[in-house]
């Protein structure tokens, strides 16, 4: 079944303002440890700010050396081989998530749905936020909580 994608012609639909989100995966989805990454925004980062064109990369900061430790506290060795992984922000910066170790990890490419779909789904749920129809702490929680239960519900259904 092919993947469906919010419309260029029009926005995505409605998000209801608490989206509940269970605590079980989507089958073959990887969701990170949540003792090691429970996810992290900046404090009192607002919906204004990170709707703003360029706030991802304004903020964006991660070294060489949390490369290398959070792919260590997930045994990964690192460099991994290119394409298998990227080290992912759990709550993105595009939705106020922080750089620090705790909502960073080594998401895998495959089992689909993997950090291609995930980059979907914080696209949509940016645009969600950016157009009044989530709030930024409801796409916060959710994609913290289980992301792959969202992409399931909102880009895969």
């Amino acid at each position: 079944m092919a993947c469906t994608q919010p419309s260029a012609a029009g926005p995505p639909p409605a998000v209801a303002a608490s989206t509940p989100v269970p605590s079980a995966a989507v089958a073959g989805a990887v969701l990170p440890n949540p003792g090691l990454t429970p996810g992290e925004t900046f404090p009192g980062v607002t919906a204004t700010q990170v709707c703003v064109s360029g706030y991802a990369g304004s903020v964006r900061n991660v070294t060489h050396d949390q490369y290398v430790a959070v792919y260590g506290e997930y045994g990964i060795p690192y460099p991994e081989p290119a394409g298998t992984y990227e080290l992912d922000h759990l709550v993105p910066l595009e939705l106020g998530g922080d750089n620090s170790d705790r909502n960073l990890w080594p998401e895998p490419a495959s089992p689909i749905p993997g950090f291609h779909q995930k980059d979907e789904l914080e696209n949509y749920l940016h645009d969600a936020v950016c157009g009044g129809r989530m709030s930024l702490g409801d796409a916060q929680r959710g994609i913290a909580s289980n992301w792959a239960f969202l992409y399931q519900e909102f880009l895969h259904p």
